[in-house]
C-alpha cells in the first residue's frame, strides 16, 4: 500500500478550515472528495497542521495511504482537475516510506503575517492581508517581538478553545520586516497553539500603533491570561508556508 505525501496550496476564505467538518466545506475535505472521485476510496487525509477559516497555505503537507498505485505526476494532476473550481492546488505528489507522518514528522512550521498598513483600502489584496490604515512603528514592533522568542507560556497568546496539553511552546524565530506597502511577520516553530500566531500580531500592532510598549508585551506574556492579550489579528492575512522535515 503506497504512502502519498502532498504538497498543497490554498486560498482559505470559502472554507471552514483545513479540518473536515459538518458545517461547512473545508480542504480536507475536498481532497479527500478528489481522491474518491480518483481511486473509488474513502481515506482520511492527514495534515501537518489544522488552518483556521479564512487562513490561507503556501505549503501545507499532507499524506494519505491508497490501495491503489497511481504515479506521483499523475495524481497530482488528477486530483487538480477533480476539485475544481475549489480554490484549491496540488503542487507535488511523491511517493514516500511508511515511516513518514505529515503531522508527527513536521520539525518546523513556517508562518507568515501579511499587514498592510496605507490609508486607501485593499481592493486586490482585501482577503489576503490585514488593513491597517494607521501607518505601523516597524522598529518598535521588531524590537519588542524579541521577548516573544524562546521557551515561554503563552497562555496569554492562545485561544480558549485550544485543545493542546500545555501552554508552553518554543518560538524558534520572529522576524518582522517590511516589503513595499507591507509588513510581514514571519515566524517558525515545531508547532503552535491555537490562534497563538494572530494573537501575537495582534499584540504586535498594537505596539507599532504606539498603544503598547515592549515593556507591555512583556508584561501581557508574563501575565499567563488570555485577557492579557491584544485585539486578535484576522485570520485572512495568515499564511501556512513552510513544513519543514
Amino acid at each position: 500500500m503506497p504512502r502519498y505525501r502532498l504538497l498543497i496550496e490554498y486560498d482559505g476564505t470559502p472554507f471552514v478550515g483545513w479540518q473536515r467538518q459538518a458545517n461547512g466545506v473545508s480542504v480536507q475535505g475536498v481532497i479527500e472528495q478528489a481522491i474518491l472521485a480518483l481511486s473509488g476510496e474513502e481515506i482520511t487525509l492527514k495534515g501537518a497542521g489544522r488552518t483556521d477559516t479564512g487562513v490561507h497555505a503556501l505549503g501545507q503537507v499532507a499524506h494519505v495511504d491508497l490501495v491503489k498505485t497511481v504515479p506521483a505526476r499523475a495524481m497530482r494532476d488528477a486530483l487538480n482537475h477533480f476539485m475544481e473550481p475549489h480554490p484549491v492546488s496540488i503542487l507535488a505528489a511523491d511517493v514516500v516510506g511508511e515511516e513518514f507522518d505529515a503531522r508527527f514528522s513536521a520539525l518546523r512550521r513556517h508562518y507568515l503575517y501579511r499587514i498592510a498598513d496605507r490609508r486607501p483600502p485593499l481592493a486586490l489584496d482585501r482577503l489576503r492581508a490585514w488593513h491597517v490604515k494607521k501607518g505601523l512603528d516597524i522598529d518598535a514592533m521588531a524590537d519588542a517581538a524579541t521577548v516573544l522568542v524562546g521557551h515561554h507560556d503563552f497562555t496569554t497568546f492562545r485561544s480558549t478553545r485550544c485543545q493542546s496539553r500545555s501552554p508552553e511552546k518554543t518560538l524558534d524565530g520572529l522576524d518582522i520586516r517590511r516589503v513595499g506597502e507591507e509588513i510581514h511577520v514571519e515566524v517558525h516553530a515545531r508547532s503552535f497553539l491555537h490562534n497563538q500566531v494572530r494573537s501575537l500580531v495582534g499584540s504586535l500592532r498594537q505596539v507599532g500603533a504606539g498603544g503598547w510598549t515592549k515593556a507591555d508585551l512583556a508584561a501581557a506574556l508574563a501575565a499567563r491570561d488570555r485577557a492579557a492579550c491584544g485585539p486578535v489579528a484576522p485570520p485572512h492575512g495568515l499564511y501556512l508556508t513552510k513544513i519543514e522535515y
